[in-house]
């Protein structure tokens, strides 16, 4: 069983909006097909970097928890990965855009937090550039929220508040990923990388790595 473990993840993560896509109050399948050519393009250029990262051994996998199948030496699972997590995850934004489009950060409260964040990314980015995770999830986050507060203040007003909502599953999955929950890390982490700052079992990173993830399709999406 254990070998079917980030396997499982991706398919119930993805299996209560995928039940819940046709409601008619959600309408979350005719939004995903318009998001799904951003998701793709974001998702591959994700998957090239984690190629790379995990080539320089910023982080790896643990086999024990992996089916054993390989692409370009990243398991099968971590390309799932990349469709599975912002299909799940940009349910909720789109369930709220949809019953709740009232929950919204107001122009001004957008515009100060997005700010604060970007001053607060962008610092700890260029203090640790000796730090390639850090440098590169805070920097990339950093970037989008550039882009979105140049070319569309009003999604950053949406999608803030989602974001909020997006921790809640993201911290048990990513909670049972790097070792919450079970024996060992399914996604181990090289420390001399990062800030060796943990929320539970889950490095600070992973939640700027998170928000850039999904944020850029959404924005892209708008583009296409």
């Amino acid at each position: 069983m254990d070998k079917i473990v980030y396997l499982s993840l991706n398919f119930f993560s993805s299996l209560f909006p995928l039940l819940f896509s046709f409601n008619p109050k959600s309408k979350y399948f005719f939004d995903f097909k318009k998001l799904l050519p951003s998701v793709l393009i974001v998702g591959l250029l994700f998957i090239l970097h984690d190629i790379y990262f995990t080539k320089l051994g910023v982080w790896g996998f643990n086999n024990n928890y992996l089916i054993g199948y390989n692409i370009v030496n990243l398991p099968i699972e971590e390309w799932l990965f990349f469709i599975c997590i912002p299909f799940a995850s940009l349910f909720i934004h789109s369930t709220k855009e949809t019953l709740h489009p009232t929950w919204v950060l107001s122009k001004e409260k957008s515009k100060i937090i997005s700010i604060i964040l970007l001053i607060i990314l962008l610092s700890v980015s260029l203090s640790n550039v000796d730090r390639i995770y850090t440098f590169h999830s805070f920097g990339a986050a950093a970037l989008i929220t550039i882009i979105a507060l140049i070319y569309r203040p009003d999604v950053l007003q949406s999608f803030l508040v989602s974001y909020l909502f997006i921790i809640i599953p993201f911290l048990i999955i990513n909670g049972i990923l790097t070792g919450s929950f079970i024996v060992d890390q399914v996604v181990w982490y090289n420390n001399l990388e990062n800030l060796g700052f943990r929320i539970g079992t889950i490095p600070i990173e992973d939640f700027f790595y998170g928000f850039t993830l999904l944020l850029s399709p959404i924005l892209l999406s708008e583009k296409i």
